[in-house]
């Protein structure tokens, strides 16, 4: 592979930010930083944009809306993961977990069968993608038919991350039951009687889920698999999947659960929409306060791979925090997170994933991205 060499460009390192500087590419890593000779390497000259390491989203589900954009509406899933892998690079995203929902037939890709074809869909569109695409499996919790499909695609080494959500309403995301039955109806179009049927259900299947949820954390931890568990709403939860090996806190509801995560060594993660809308889409806690409270760790795109980038450069205004901390929370943290050692910053031996960002009267968009030091994806702003 040639070498490439970025030059006059503002570049973001873990704890601070260098201008008019310039980073080598050799054979996909970053092989030096202001380098005082280089020969036989490709100059980019960036001509004053930021340079920011690829980012890392261990939370979206935009996949599922790539194959169902609308309900009972299928497209083809090697087409589906494709539109999603240009997404993302376009986005600015060199690593990305989608986020695959196992709950048994409730809600259309849902379905436990569905879900495991969509995470082989992943893996095999992975040869001719853009970025490195991941999977990351949600497992709902009163559904006591998805962990033998889950543990399948562990043994067979089809997850990346694995995650335990409970959306019962009365608890979590889903403060009461007509929160619930709205979200349903609105987002699925379920009639009031399959939506009866679906409560019904839940609450008989609850039985017997914690038995499950150890099973699986279990078999996660044994595989080297991180476990995170979704919206915890109290104290007391966060202390319980904590004590199961979860290390890592996805949505917490409030200041009391995400300050608990944090006390007990877990890492915390809030959605990127959140702070460009200003607030929770249910109610939760706003994801700007969290990073105000320094409760935040992690920044994912949750359903809008686009809102990253956006979201971080307009961070250190909106919460006084320094560029490098805002991006810290797409790059460096979610790569400790879940063990991804080779990248998530700019420095020499690290996996040349990187962005380099145009402004745009105000609007930040990446302009070109390296995957691996390979150019995935480029656009011009400037049409002069």
């Amino acid at each position: 592979m040639s070498k490439i060499y970025l030059t006059h460009a503002n570049v973001v390192l873990e704890n601070e930010t260098l201008h008019d500087a310039s980073v080598l590419i050799e054979n996909g890593i970053i092989a030096a930083i202001n380098p005082q000779q280089v020969s036989d390497a490709g100059e980019v000259n960036l001509r004053g944009q930021t340079l920011i390491p690829g980012m890392i989203d261990l939370h979206c589900d935009a996949l599922e809306k790539e194959v169902e954009p609308r309900p009972n509406v299928h497209f083809p899933l090697d087409f589906a993961c494709a539109q999603a892998d240009k997404r993302n690079a376009a986005a600015g995203v060199t690593t990305v977990f989608h986020a695959l929902s196992f709950a048994n037939h409730e809600l259309g890709v849902r379905n436990n069968a569905f879900a495991a074809e969509i995470a082989r869909a992943v893996h095999a569109w992975q040869p001719h993608a853009l970025v490195d695409n991941r999977v990351h499996c949600r497992y709902e919790v009163t559904d006591p038919t998805a962990p033998e499909v889950l543990l399948d695609l562990m043994q067979k080494g089809d997850m990346h991350l694995f995650s335990v959500m409970d959306h019962s309403p009365g608890q979590g995301q889903f403060k009461d039951i007509t929160a619930f039955r709205d979200y349903l109806a609105r987002t699925y179009k379920k009639t009031d009687a399959e939506l009866d049927a679906l409560l019904a259900e839940k609450a008989a299947q609850s039985e017997g889920a914690m038995q499950r949820i150890e099973t699986l954390i279990e078999a996660a931890r044994g595989f080297g698999i991180r476990v995170a568990s979704h919206d915890d709403d109290t104290p007391e939860k966060v202390q319980t999947v904590h004590a199961l090996g979860v290390g890592i806190s996805e949505f917490p509801i409030n200041l009391a659960a995400a300050q608990t995560a944090k006390a007990n060594g877990m890492f915390t993660i809030f959605g990127a929409p959140n702070i460009l809308r200003g607030k929770s889409q249910s109610g939760s806690m706003k994801a700007l306060d969290a990073v105000k409270e320094n409760v935040a760790d992690c920044l994912c795109a949750d359903y809008a791979p686009a809102a990253l980038i956006v979201a971080i450069f307009r961070l250190p205004e909106l919460a006084g925090i320094s560029l490098a901390d805002a991006i810290r929370l797409v790059t460096i943290n979610p790569a400790r997170a879940v063990g991804l050692d080779d990248r998530g910053v700019i420095a020499v031996g690290k996996r040349a994933d990187l962005v380099a960002v145009a402004h745009i009267n105000g609007l930040v968009q990446a302009s070109s991205v390296w995957t691996n030091g390979r150019l995935a994806y480029q656009a011009r702003f400037d049409h002069g």
